[in-house]
């Protein structure tokens, strides 16, 4: 439930066709083949060696272990094994049943001189002296000028269609009686291929764009001239946030980048400049009937779990060293979450100063919940490049702007003859009707019914046209202050007005028997909706309800089900009426600012008090009013999200992320009893480090000027639940500290599985190391400090009269946690460790906390 989770994306993109909801089945009787394929000589397995049914052109390669497996249609007979240096061998198979056949291949040396070879071992792996290392290095050191950027100009035209299925559909399935009259929206395709047979295609999109690179000073121009894609009734699927989903999981591949972004996985380039370290090279053939003359460079990673790649590359022997082609693939045992298949095809064509440039890639991935076969998910995504020119300036004004990314205002109003004329390649008839088909399938009224109930459980809201109700998970919740609250609400969509939208819920606590309630009014200034990017709305709003003093969540509800259970004692909350207009706006360059005008009463509730005297314990002063302005500066360059119905969850990526506060109080304006400043400033960055995963640092400081009661300071993020939460302090207690000024860092780390992928008992789980450090530091002024100010707003005390309220001293506090994440696929566990202040009341020294997150 924190930011970036992907885990509402994953669940709502798995669920989203949800008519997978009908069973599963197994395909019908085919020929099933399966071995292993080994050297005759020193029983080494031979990676990718080649096979192919015989009369049928039907085959593949095996994996990096040697091991191949192949599902045949027809009455096939034989099998034909070979590899370069080896003697080729037929075997035969039985049609109509499941087999297992080991192939020992024999060297071609070994046939012409068994004395020499009798008794020999195959030498042990080694980088040294190994040509095919040899080779690589100097495709890595020519990497440099093989790259776009060493042209001081590029200029191309780009085509990207993105298709994604239902996929690995049995007969059985296919001929279900929903889809009886509906065989129409159904693909078939060769069994061998990644996806299985039957496949219904459930997305399409395709866009054209021109593309300017500049060298100096360095810009990247896309402009988006066409872009036509299915669209889903907009009640139940986003379909901005659908585009950009997949662009973030199938994102352009860079094989000259040291990683390469596979389903928002990092994973390590074999031509990176650390490839040797970590993968083995193999020179598996020469190709001398090409010019330039080609050497094709096997390799595969030195772990078989380890997030590399494994596959072939194609390299000019002409002195360039570039790569021609590139055949990319994982093996099946490596540590990717719901991945049964990858595959990546590269191509590149030669400039007229003979060096390459991509000039088509294909990237097929398939998502199951297991790695058998069954009903899963196929995404495929083709990228063709045309028109390349190098050197050849643009007019001026294409880089005009700060956006790198500009769409044209008919982009998708462009006809059917328009993308017949511009298509590099004409698609195919089946592929040509999936547009028209999809659109059938959602006149279908059990899909209808089928996706207005995920779209409940999952969105969270329950659809009446101009109004929806939700969210569903804040029906219901307890905590000791209201005791069981009851809660219901609901918004305006965009049936009743693009420009006007409206939200509003009303709650009741049974113990403290008070109801709250929230009304808000959001004005759109740009004509789109108020959660499509850029924003530009003004908002005002009024909101009667409690609130836990420090606990921000961003991205969840308190009165959230799941946040009612908590540890400890946790009866401190507010009582608040909270008036706000807001003003938002974004800009296409990721920039945004807001003005903010609140005018705020907090009233102590279940064992908070406000006590101005410290000589009276128990004396309480009702209110707290304050009137204050803020201004915030935000920055996130390259942003991509995913707008659902509740929250735009940004893609946590490379890119640092800005943010700046100021808020000022008003004394004497609208009832504002204070005067003050405060200054908040923070950055945010995810930095990838190569096979060790990545780690996310978060640095943020603040500062309050003025003479003010604690619940105006800083009061710091704590978390008493039992949920691991990225951005609060796990073992701190609510209102524990407070500070006038304060700096902390959040230091995240992620191994994927780096140490426990080598430990033979732990890799088949395939679980991933994580732990964290979190220090803050802070202190009060005098002025603001009870025990130096005895006119100061007392800290709050417990019934034995103990503070549980405190100040930072000079050392910081600091909590770190180890953990195991990947648990089943979806749990972390972290064993948390707080390292001081263990004297206060009412903390403990270690804690276990969990999170559920989905990753691939």
């Amino acid at each position: 439930m924190q930011k970036g989770q992907p885990q509402s994306i994953i669940v709502r993109i798995i669920f989203l066709f949800t008519i997978i909801l009908c069973s599963l089945s197994s395909f019908a009787q085919e020929t099933a083949v399966k071995g292993i394929v080994t050297d005759v000589g020193t029983k080494e397995t031979i990676p990718y060696a080649s096979y192919i049914v015989v009369g049928s052109g039907k085959g593949g390669r095996t994996d990096a272990d040697g091991r191949y497996n192949i599902t045949i249609d027809g009455n096939y007979t034989q099998l034909k094994f070979s590899y370069v240096g080896y003697k080729s061998q037929v075997r035969t198979i039985k049609p109509g049943t499941i087999q297992t056949i080991n192939i020992q291949l024999q060297s071609e040396a070994m046939q012409m001189n068994e004395v020499v070879i009798k008794g020999g071992k195959k030498p042990k792996y080694r980088n040294k002296e190994n040509p095919a290392v040899e080779l690589i290095r100097k495709v890595i050191a020519n990497k440099s000028k093989n790259r776009m950027e060493s042209y001081d100009y590029v200029n191309y035209k780009k085509y990207e269609r993105m298709l994604f299925s239902m996929s690995n559909l049995s007969d059985k399935f296919k001929n279900k009686k929903i889809f009886r009259n509906y065989q129409f929206l159904f693909q078939e395709q060769d069994s061998n291929k990644i996806g299985g047979k039957n496949l219904l295609p459930v997305f399409q999109q395709e866009k054209l764009s021109e593309n300017y690179f500049r060298k100096s000073p360095e810009k990247m121009k896309t402009v988006v001239v066409a872009d036509k894609q299915v669209n889903f009734d907009p009640l139940f699927v986003d379909n901005q946030g659908l585009t950009a989903y997949f662009d973030r999981m199938y994102q352009d591949i860079d094989i000259y980048d040291n990683n390469i972004s596979i389903i928002s996985n990092l994973l390590l380039s074999p031509i990176a400049e650390g490839a040797p370290t970590f993968y083995k090279f193999f020179i598996t053939d020469t190709i001398k009937t090409q010019q330039p003359q080609l050497i094709e460079l096997s390799f595969t990673p030195r772990g078989k779990m380890d997030m590399l790649f494994e596959g072939k590359l194609y390299v000019t022997m002409d002195g360039n060293y570039a790569v021609q082609n590139a055949y990319l693939t994982v093996n099946k045992d490596i540590n990717l979450n719901f991945v049964r298949g990858l595959e990546v095809k590269l191509e590149f064509d030669q400039n007229p100063d003979k060096r390459y440039h991509l000039s088509k890639s294909n990237l097929i991935v398939d998502f199951g919940i297991t790695k058998k076969n069954g009903t899963g998910f196929t995404g495929e995504r083709t990228v063709t490049y045309k028109d390349y020119e190098i050197n050849q300036p643009p007019a001026e004004d294409v880089y005009k702007g700060s956006a790198a990314l500009a769409v044209a205002p008919d982009a998708t109003k462009k006809s059917d003859q328009f993308w017949i004329d511009n298509r590099p390649e004409a698609l195919n008839l089946n592929s040509s009707k999936i547009y028209r088909n999809l659109d059938t399938l959602q006149t279908i009224p059990s899909f209808k019914r089928t996706m207005d109930i995920v779209t409940l459980f999952f969105a969270g809201y329950k659809d009446f046209g101009p109004f929806e109700m939700g969210p569903v998970n804040t029906f219901y919740s307890f905590n000791s202050v209201e005791g069981f609250r009851l809660r219901l609400g609901g918004r305006s969509t965009t049936a009743l007005s693009k420009r006007y939208y409206f939200e509003t819920y009303a709650a009741y606590g049974f113990d403290d028997q008070k109801w709250k309630y929230f009304l808000s009014s959001t004005y759109s200034l740009n004509n789109k909706s108020i959660y499509s990017f850029p924003q530009n709305y003004l908002r005002a709003s009024f909101q009667r309800d409690t609130k836990i003093p420090g606990q921000e969540l961003e991205f969840v509800q308190e009165d959230n089900f799941l946040l009612s259970f908590k540890r400890g004692d946790n009866s401190m909350m507010t009582y608040n009426d909270i008036y706000r207009l807001d003003y938002v706006h974004e800009y296409e360059n990721h920039f945004s600012y807001s003005l903010g005008l609140r005018k705020w009463s907090q009233t102590p509730g279940g064992g908070l008090y406000f006590n101005n005297s410290g000589q009276t314990l128990f004396s309480r002063t009702n209110q707290i009013n304050t009137s204050e302005i803020t201004v915030g500066l935000r920055y996130a360059p390259h942003e991509k999200f995913y707008q659902g119905k509740l929250y735009r969850t940004p893609f946590v990526d490379k890119y640092p992320i800005f943010n700046l506060r100021y808020t000022a109080g008003l004394k004497g304006v609208l009832g504002g009893e204070y005067n003050y400043h405060n200054f908040m400033a923070s950055a945010e960055k995810r930095f990838y480090l190569s096979q060790l995963g990545y780690t996310d640092v978060t640095l943020e400081g603040g500062y309050n000027v003025g003479k003010l009661p604690f619940p105006l300071l800083s009061i710091h993020r704590a978390n008493q639940t039992y949920a691991y939460q990225l951005q609060s302090y796990n073992l701190m207690n609510f209102l524990e500290f407070v500070s006038d000024h304060y700096a902390s860092i959040n230091i995240d780390q992620n191994f994927n599985g780096f140490f426990f992928n080598k430990i033979p008992l732990l890799q088949k789980l395939k679980l991933r190391e994580v732990m964290s450090f979190k220090a803050l530091y802070g202190g009060l002024r005098d002025e603001n400090n009870p025990d130096k100010n005895p006119n100061a707003m007392q800290f709050v005390r417990n019934q034995d009269g103990l503070p549980i309220t405190h100040g930072l001293s000079s050392e910081p506090y600091i909590e770190g946690s180890v953990g195991i994440g990947n648990i089943f696929k979806v749990l972390r566990v972290d064993a948390v460790k707080r390292f001081n202040y263990l004297d206060n009341p009412g903390v403990s020294s270690w804690g276990f906390r969990a999170r559920v997150k989905f990753d691939f």
